[in-house]
């Protein structure tokens, strides 16, 4: 479904596409406020057709997660968590971080939750069983070089330097897997008898890097908590739901014992059944996750239960089964993820509270003030800097429900004004970027094409009027709001319709506008700053006819610094690379 801005709103699949939109459009039916305002919305339909329903459903998770639909439910989070993988299809394999799988001949292992605690593991791997883990291509490049410092340090068998047979190497690797799988018993006894030795033969030094290994070892142990005695992998899916959010907890069974657990919270939930936010969930969260269990137990039935279960076994390659408790140790573990899920959420509901209210509640706050009735969604603010009028340049910044987008930020350099005139250099920046915009709607860009909701200036009537007159000129209507400074340069309110309207300087409206004020501030004077600084930073090469960027950098290179470029002759001038004769007969006579 798209919007009057042909924005993509809403995505679905349906076996009946007659039957699933006219469900959308019968007064008859009680359809939510949310189902009310996006039906509002739309403007035209667009459909793609698919040999399967499998096929929809791979379709439609690929759509929400490119577009993001405003009115989709939409999981929050797009982590990537750590693996360690062993390559194992290396003549000499390595043991390594990872946050991808692949299917290649490696051995994944995972996934954990904290990348700090797979570093930990791979380190104390590298100890125990010497294994390499520099990135040479091994043993193509055998011989190459010397050993490294962890070859000295007793840490490393030194495959690059044909110090140990493929084979040999080989058994090291298969004790480190074999640890990997959870087997600690035969490392914690290994370790405790070279400790013993070591201190009978009071070799106290080599006892106590034998102690530490073991007390690192015996922690990873007793991180490991039993859970089932089937040894299966799965995951556990609880979660809770509040208003509009929901927290979905997600405990990691690997081998029968927990390795971790996360959170997650997917929005847009209001008034939508337990079915379809945990099935909305489920589709996302896998689609993108490089590990999939063989059995994933829920806290209750989902829609497309069958079609999602064909789906994650194909990507797996090997059945994946999705189940609900009903008794037992399992339902038991189920319930244990809700309990969590309502302890996180309690713990995060006041933060999410006052989080929302120095966002989107400051946002609304706005709106009203402004009676735009179809709210606020985007905001741009736009700031002037120059000193003595050099070098003037332009910041637009954007917030989007409250929160600052980064990576829409734009700056302008002002080319057409000459001297110091702010609202000169203001009218030319507003016309670069909403002429820019208009051009990009006609072609089908994107980086300028987003216009906002309301226009946020720095300052009052003056400014104003340099955007309304902008925006006239090209024919847009774009409510503009002045934020209007006090004599000690703080806000003390907002210029709209020719009119000032007050602000509580203790409202998070306000801090929402001073925080706007503050960071086209500093996005201005940064980027002036910056060309102040590229063109301070001049060589006396520069000065020299036929001498450039590369050739100033190719001589810096040679010869390392000035007084030794101005001691060469022409013909160690003309030897540097990319330089001619003509051009060090150049360097040459300016010196001398």
């Amino acid at each position: 479904m798209h919007d009057e801005h042909d924005d993509i709103i809403y995505v679905g699949k349906a076996r009946r596409l007659r039957f699933r939109v006219r469900q959308y459009f019968q007064s008859s039916r009680n359809l939510s406020p949310k189902i009310q305002q996006m039906v509002s919305h739309v403007r035209r339909f667009e459909y793609i057709i698919t040999d399967s329903e499998l096929e929809a459903l791979v379709l439609e998770n690929n759509l929400i997660k490119e577009h993001r639909p405003r009115y989709n439910t939409m999981l929050r989070d797009d982590k990537t968590y750590p693996y360690i993988k062993v390559t194992t299809g290396e003549a000499y394999p390595r043991v390594i971080l990872t946050r991808r799988m692949k299917k290649d001949k490696a051995r994944y292992y995972g996934p954990y939750t904290s990348a700090q605690s797979v570093r930990d593991t791979i380190d104390l791997i590298q100890k125990l069983y010497q294994i390499r883990n520099c990135s040479r291509k091994l043993p193509q490049e055998i011989g190459r070089g010397r050993p490294c410092l962890y070859y000295h340090m007793g840490q490393c068998l030194a495959p690059c330097q044909g110090l140990v047979s493929a084979q040999d190497y080989r058994k090291h690797i298969d004790q480190a897997l074999h640890f990997l799988d959870g087997n600690f018993d035969p490392v914690i006894e290994m370790l405790t008898e070279k400790m013993k030795k070591a201190a009978s033969e009071l070799d106290f030094e080599k006892a106590a890097q034998y102690r530490d290994l073991l007390a690192s070892v015996q922690q990873i142990n007793q991180k490991q908590k039993i859970t089932s005695s089937d040894m299966d992998d799965r995951d556990v899916l609880a979660f809770v739901k509040e208003k509009n959010e929901a927290l979905v907890q997600v405990f990691f069974v690997r081998g029968g014992k927990i390795i971790g657990r996360e959170h997650f919270y997917v929005s847009g939930v209001e008034n939508e059944p337990d079915s379809r936010i945990l099935s909305s969930f489920v589709r996302q969260y896998y689609m993108s996750a490089p590990f999939v269990p063989a059995n994933i137990m829920l806290q209750c039935p989902i829609d497309d239960m069958e079609l999602i279960e064909k789906w994650l076994s194909e990507a797996r390659g090997r059945s994946v089964h999705l189940t609900v408790p009903q008794r037992g140790q399992k339902e038991g573990l189920v319930e244990l993820a809700r309990e969590n899920a309502r302890m996180v959420m309690d713990k995060d509901m006041e933060k999410i509270r006052l989080e929302q209210a120095r966002t989107t509640g400051a946002v609304n706050t706005l709106a009203q003030m402004l009676d735009l009735p179809g709210g606020i969604h985007r905001m741009e603010a736009f700031d002037i800097s120059n000193i003595s009028g050099v070098e003037t340049v332009g910041s637009m910044i954007v917030f989007e429900d409250g929160k600052a987008r980064h990576n829409a930020y734009r700056k302008f350099r002002v080319t057409t004004v000459k001297g110091q005139d702010d609202y000169k250099s203001m009218e030319e920046v507003l016309t670069r970027r909403f002429a820019h915009g208009l051009r990009e709607r006609e072609e089908g860009g994107s980086s300028f094409s987003a216009f906002p909701d309301v226009l946020m200036m720095d300052g009052g009537r003056g400014q104003v009027n340099v955007a309304l007159r902008v925006l006239d000129k090209l024919g847009l209507d774009i409510p503009v709001c002045g934020m209007v400074k006090d004599d000690r340069h703080r806000t003390r309110g907002l210029y709209y319709n020719s009119k000032e309207l007050p602000i509580d300087t203790h409202s998070e409206l306000f801090k929402l506008i001073t925080r706007m004020q503050d960071e086209a501030h500093r996005f201005a004077i940064e980027y002036h700053r910056s060309l102040r600084s590229k063109k301070q930073v001049r060589s006396v090469l520069d000065d020299i006819e036929g001498i450039g960027p590369t050739r100033r950098k190719a001589l810096m290179r040679h010869f390392g610094d000035i007084s030794r470029i101005k001691e060469a002759d022409e013909d160690e001038l003309a030897g540097v690379e990319s330089m001619d004769r003509k051009s060090a007969q150049a360097v040459y006579r300016f010196f001398h």
